[in-house]
């Protein structure tokens, strides 16, 4: 799971041109998180890390 996570934070981050870093952080249940860095807009950055939400999951990730 952490693997599916990360995976799409860093294709975020490579496919979008540099405009600020911007931290993205997912959590899982149990307390679980792993963190990326997005160059992007805010508004880009924040497109892309709330892509790897999964309320199934409990994953949960949002902009720093």
């Amino acid at each position: 799971m952490k693997k599916v996570i990360l995976s799409l934070v860093v294709v975020a981050a490579l496919s979008t041109s540099c405009k600020k870093d911007y931290t993205c952080t997912c959590t899982a249940t149990g307390g679980y998180s792993v963190s990326a860095t997005i160059h992007d807009t805010k508004s880009k950055a924040t497109t892309a890390c709330t892509a790897g939400n999964n309320s199934a999951s409990g994953i949960t990730c949002a902009i720093k």
